[in-house]
């Protein structure tokens, strides 16, 4: 008699899922034991930037132990007995992968644009010239300045530690940093680590840091857009299940 796979009776399986160039990614993720592993392969690009082509899969227990290289895209997940808690993780082969170099870790990797200010002032529109022509034509308008208990109000609920939602785009995260911050403007905000690289930073904003995140995670906005509360961390794909 052929051998059956016996799948667990709920069908699905939380794995954690770390990549091998950049050392921040991690995300706990569910899966169907019964999706092949091209189809969780064709999801983790997605979410990791690294191609299929290019992706190798690796399961670890609970204790740190390889179980196996889930290496037949044709088998279900299942085939190779994950259990809640494993670690999956993605071995990116492409030397020249968009993951490679370390950028995605330290953006200080990344060759930033500079020009000098006697070519920007040079410039025949800029940033600079326009806010003259605008202070020019409008000279009471740079005179509204706001108070330093800007939206003080509005923290009384708010402190670090918080799981929030923030408008707009009800993007989910955690308040990491409350209060003043002077090279933003007067008044008070508040620090999120979003959920997702939906962020403009890593906590450091105008030379000054805020607070520590991974790159591309961290956003500081007044708190009239966050809202705290239960909001757990989506899972990327509860709306398409695999």
């Amino acid at each position: 008699m052929a051998s059956q796979l016996h799948l667990p009776a709920d069908d699905s399986v939380q794995l954690l899922v770390t990549h091998s160039n950049i050392k921040t990614f991690s995300a706990e993720i569910r899966f169907s034991l019964q999706t092949t592993v091209e189809a969780v392969k064709d999801k983790l690009w997605k979410k990791s930037g690294t191609s299929m082509e290019a992706m190798r899969l690796e399961l670890y227990d609970d204790t740190g132990s390889k179980v196996g290289d889930l290496n037949e895209d044709f088998r279900p997940l299942g085939f190779y007995s994950p259990h809640n808690g494993y670690r999956l993780h993605i071995i990116d082969l492409d030397p020249t992968s968009v993951t490679s170099g370390g950028w995605l870790d330290d953006t200080s990797l990344v060759e930033k644009y500079t020009i000098s200010d006697e070519a920007y002032n040079k410039l025949d529109s800029n940033f600079r010239k326009f806010k003259e022509k605008m202070i020019s034509q409008n000279p009471t308008a740079s005179s509204k300045k706001l108070p330093d208990n800007y939206m003080e109000d509005l923290c009384a609920n708010i402190k670090v530690g918080d799981r929030c939602e923030v408008e707009p785009g009800a993007k989910r995260g955690l308040v990491k940093f409350v209060g003043k911050a002077e090279a933003l403007g007067p008044g008070f905000w508040v620090g999120i680590q979003y959920d997702e690289p939906l962020g403009k930073h890593d906590g450091m904003v105008k030379g000054v840091r805020f607070f520590q995140c991974p790159p591309a995670h961290g956003g500081i906005v007044r708190p009239d857009k966050v809202k705290v509360g239960d909001f757990p961390e989506r899972d990327p794909f509860e709306e398409e299940e695999i």
